[in-house]
């Protein structure tokens, strides 16, 4: 509401401003005309201008539209059309062209206010000096200032697209910059969780294994005891830490990944740590990408972390099996039984499954499938992985087939997969204001949608620009002809005053010939050649001045045959 009312008082101070400007030019005009009258010449006219001013910003054709009338006015005058309204009607022109984006209806405008100014001249029958100015003096006070109101505000249309870019790519710095924090982060949850879960893990393994030894004490089987809550304690923590800085569309499906370690050595590990595992590998090995090589350390990593946690004392089968196109790893834990250690079930009984989810986005990113769930023989983990990663897998293309979580019924489906590509604006949002803010796009790139933006109003730019330059050159090119014509037809029919003092009635033409212009005047007034004359004489007239913009005096000479008859003096007023 206050930004509101600063803009109205900024706006009423600016038309006050320009009112102004206006009515000191009007009051300029009343004062060097001299005889006008004050009602009509001054008082009228700044009225109009306090009306005008304020509609030139909801209606400005309207505004200018008004200011045109008071220039009709100065048709209407006999002495002479020009008036200092002129002034006004370009300024209101002007503020035309800068305040309505669209060229249609302003043109409309500008063209129906020659069409009048044109229509006056003719129901007044006015002199030719009349409709030159309404021909020259009036469309370059209506069409000029609008072209120049037009380009100003493209002008300013392009600096704030400009600053609205550099905005919007401003934005997107940080963008950029907080998704390189989030994928940091991504780094670091999958180091945590697929590495120091797994060791945790294998500690408290070796904990609950020593627990069962004959020579502690009872004092050091309760340290043991504790110390393996408190390792499995920390592994929740882990998790629960996981669950914080994980960002699964966004993480990086390679981060935190041993690059030097195997599958058998990791195997060997949890062997030597009292695991109870028995795995074998079938098939020709074949050499495997390393994203594939990893994507089977990790469904085994992940499936040996699961089972030494929700079922320490069974055992756990690892297969892998090598096929022409694909490998396929197979982990099976059995299922513990009642009133043992381990957790009743295969899985939690509670949790979300963070690491299946996860796994379950690795696999699929390389183009495999991977399912979960208890089956025959314990908790079935079952990863089908392509030998090389193909392309489809590289978009995010979902592999068939549902994930569970260990506790998960296998009906109920696991969370949607990432598609590994960047995310883009649903398709229901409001657009960005800058085209599409994709955070992939590199530092200091123009985005397609705000480059077409910027070139549309650079475009625009450019043709008002040019317009404002041609169109007074194609108005000059139908106009100047006119006007030098009507220019040189005033000039050449002059009878200076004191040539035509010098001009004696009775005398004949060849003597009188040196003292006359080159022609007479062709546009004399109907007044003027209604004016009584001699019987069967035949009268010329010539203009007294070589003044355009104003009604001169008129010389009359009536001749017969080749003698001056009579001369007179037409008064440039009418009667």
């Amino acid at each position: 509401m206050l930004n509101t009312r600063t803009t109205s008082a900024r706006s009423a101070r600016g038309d006050a401003a320009l009112w102004t400007v206006l009515a000191a030019a009007t009051g300029y005009g009343f004062r060097d005309a001299g005889s006008a009258s004050p009602t009509l010449d001054l008082v009228l006219p700044l009225a109009v201008l306090a009306v005008a001013v304020p509609w030139s910003r909801r209606r400005p054709g309207a505004a200018v539209a008004l200011v045109n009338g008071l220039c009709v006015m100065g048709l209407a005058d006999a002495s002479t059309p020009g008036n200092a309204h002129v002034l006004s009607l370009a300024a209101l022109s002007c503020l035309l062209g800068a305040r309505v984006a669209e060229a249609r209806r302003p043109l409309l405008v500008l063209a129906g206010c020659a069409a009048v100014d044109l229509a006056t001249c003719a129901v007044l029958r006015a002199q030719p000096v009349w409709w030159f100015y309404a021909l020259t003096v009036l469309p370059a006070a209506l069409l000029l200032p609008w072209l120049a109101g037009r380009h100003w505000r493209g002008r300013r249309q392009l600096v704030r697209e400009g600053w609205r870019l550099a905005h919007g790519l401003e934005e997107r710095q940080h963008l950029v910059a907080e998704r390189a924090r989030l994928t940091e982060r991504a780094e670091i949850a999958a180091d945590m969780h697929d590495s120091l879960g797994h060791a945790l893990s294998l500690v408290a393994l070796r904990a609950g294994a020593l627990e069962l030894s004959p020579d502690l004490t009872d004092r050091d089987r309760a340290d043991l005891a504790d110390l393996r809550g408190t390792i499995a304690d920390a592994v929740e923590q882990v998790r629960e830490t996981v669950a914080v800085l994980r960002d699964p569309p966004g993480r990086d499906t390679g981060a935190g990944l041993p690059v030097n370690d195997t599958v058998e050595e990791l195997l060997s590990r949890a062997v030597a740590s009292g695991v109870p595992v028995r795995w074998e590998r079938r098939g020709a090995s074949l050499p495997l990408s390393c994203p594939v090589e990893r994507g089977m350390y990790r469904v085994v990593q992940e499936a040996l972390t699961n089972a030494t946690k929700h079922a320490p004392d069974c055992s756990i089968s690892v297969r892998i099996t090598h096929e022409p196109d694909r490998t396929r790893v197979s982990v099976v834990n059995a299922v513990p039984s009642a009133g043992g250690p381990a957790h009743t079930g295969a899985g939690p009984a509670s949790g979300v499954g963070r690491g299946l989810i996860g796994l379950q986005e690795r696999v699929t990113v390389l183009g495999g499938s991977l399912r979960t769930g208890s089956g025959s023989g314990g908790f079935h983990v079952t990863a089908v992985l392509p030998h090389r990663a193909t392309t489809a897998a590289r978009t995010g293309t979902p592999a068939p087939g549902p994930v569970t979580a260990p506790g998960r019924a296998a009906g109920i489906p696991g969370p949607a997969s990432p598609t590994g590509t960047a995310r883009r604006p649903d398709p229901g949002m409001a657009p960005d204001p800058i085209g599409a803010m994709d955070p992939d796009t590199a530092p200091g790139e123009v985005l397609p949608g705000s480059a077409e933006r910027l070139a549309s109003v650079r475009s625009d730019a450019r043709r008002r620009s040019a317009l404002a330059f041609v169109a007074p050159v194609v108005a000059a090119v139908f106009l100047v002809p006119s006007a030098v014509y009507l220019t040189w037809q005033l000039t050449t029919s002059v009878l200076p005053p004191s040539r035509y003092d010098e001009l004696t009635p009775g005398r004949p033409r060849t003597e009188l010939a040196p003292l006359l212009p080159a022609r007479a005047y062709p546009y004399p007034s109907g007044h003027a050649r209604s004016a009584p004359r001699p019987p069967g004489a035949r009268c010329e007239f010539y203009r007294s001045g070589r003044d355009l913009l104003e009604e001169v005096d008129l010389y009359r000479l009536c001749w017969s045959g080749d003698t001056l008859l009579t001369k007179d003096t037409v008064p440039a007023g009418r009667p």
